[in-house]
């Protein structure tokens, strides 16, 4: 449980449920809201995609020298982009400086974490917690950004009630800013601090030689999960549900609010699965059968049967996320783990990045719009086969001796 967690533990607990609050909320009318500016469906895609892979280079360069330069200094500059990013996309209707803005600054149009904000804070917590409780911790904190992003996904749909998706917008640079200032409360507990007892290596991209074979492996199979994912992220799902049965943003607040409660909750199964069979073989055996329940969302013939599948695929599709973040903390060394979260994580958005410009021009016909659920669901099933069996042998020491 989560009563003995230090002071810096819970205030990262707060940051994350205060910028999954503002993703939730900002993908649910993120695709609404750029084409009531004007853009096509193929403009939009190349815009999200663009956007993914500006937040992958300043995820890449804040996270690898976060150790090194001070885990709170790199929080508080990605929350400074994420605010600068929201204010850019509220004030200009002009696609140039809406990709310029979008590449620069962090923008999430999946709902998901993107930026350095993720790494860094699994790095601290990682640092905070002891090693038999990370796994635990780990679920706790995938609830708590589940949560955020269902209350977002909610709340979201309630402002367009009353006000313009342009509002929706603006609140998510004010909790960018709001985010900056709880970064600057973090202590100097949560910072990296090397293991003296270990031998000194030279690292590249802030990992060692020791490390960096494994993150390549891992990077390639999370790029490939997040590539199929990227198909399906939250703002597109939402357009989707527009698309395919006319669902208005405020129905579509609240199915997603559903679809991430339900999320949240599978998170804490997963480390009782973990301590149990391990950590890669609960990564692999939750995360195919949501998989294809994925593919099972557009071959249903009316809303409430879409929305139910999708509802059941939501209820397991998380049980990965904490196993997948504790199994990369443990496989590196204390000073590595900003780097490795990072170097991992922009390889899940790369993958991600590069499927929204095709999506988009699947949406932009009418007879391919199902299309981007059954690449997700082939994609994402391959990925699970290959992790299993290029790891499933790899349990780190300390959770097989648990």
């Amino acid at each position: 449980m989560l009563h003995g967690l230090a002071r810096d533990g819970v205030l990262l607990f707060v940051t994350r449920f205060t910028r999954l609050f503002s993703y939730g909320a900002l993908s649910v009318v993120l695709v609404f809201y750029l084409t009531s500016l004007g853009l096509s469906e193929s403009q939009t895609g190349l815009l999200l995609t663009l956007t993914l892979l500006g937040d992958t280079a300043v995820s890449l360069v804040l996270t690898t020298q976060a150790d090194r330069i001070g885990r709170r200094r790199m929080l508080i500059v990605g929350a400074f982009l994420m605010a600068g990013a929201g204010l850019a996309f509220a004030f200009t209707r002009n696609f140039l400086f809406l990709v310029i803005a979008g590449t620069i600054g962090v923008i999430s149009p999946s709902g998901n974490e993107v930026g350095p904000f993720l790494p860094i804070e699994q790095a601290a917590l990682s640092q905070v917690v002891p090693a038999g409780s990370r796994t635990e911790v780990f679920a706790w904190y995938t609830l708590t950004g589940a949560l955020a992003t269902a209350a977002g996904s909610l709340a979201a749909g309630l402002v367009t009630l009353v006000a313009s998706e342009r509002a929706v917008v603006l609140l998510y640079a004010a909790l960018g800013l709001l985010l900056a200032l709880l970064f600057r409360r973090l202590t100097t507990a949560a910072e990296a601090h090397a293991d003296l007892a270990a031998p000194a290596v030279t690292t590249r991209l802030g990992v060692g030689p020791a490390s960096r074979a494994i993150m390549l492996r891992l990077s390639a199979l999370f790029a490939l999960d997040a590539f199929g994912g990227g198909f399906v992220i939250q703002s597109l799902a939402a357009y989707w549900f527009y698309l395919r049965f006319g669902v208005k943003p405020v129905t579509l607040g609240g199915i997603f609010f559903g679809a991430n409660v339900f999320a949240g909750f599978s998170a804490l199964v997963a480390s009782r699965l973990a301590a149990r069979f391990g950590l890669v073989r609960t990564m692999v055996f939750t995360h195919l059968p949501s998989n294809i329940l994925l593919m099972l969302v557009p071959l249903m013939p009316n809303l409430p049967l879409a929305t139910l599948v999708l509802l059941v695929r939501f209820s397991i599709s998380q049980m990965d996320v904490p196993t997948r973040q504790s199994y990369t903390m443990a496989i590196v060394r204390p000073e590595e783990r900003s780097a490795a979260a990072g170097i991992t994580g922009v390889a899940r958005t790369t993958g991600a990045a590069i499927a929204p410009v095709l999506a988009g021009l699947l949406f932009a016909r009418p007879s391919l719009i199902n299309v981007p659920f059954f690449i997700a669901g082939t994609l994402k099933i391959a990925y699970d086969l290959l992790l299993y069996r290029a790891f499933v042998r790899m349990e780190p020491s300390e959770e097989a001796m648990r």
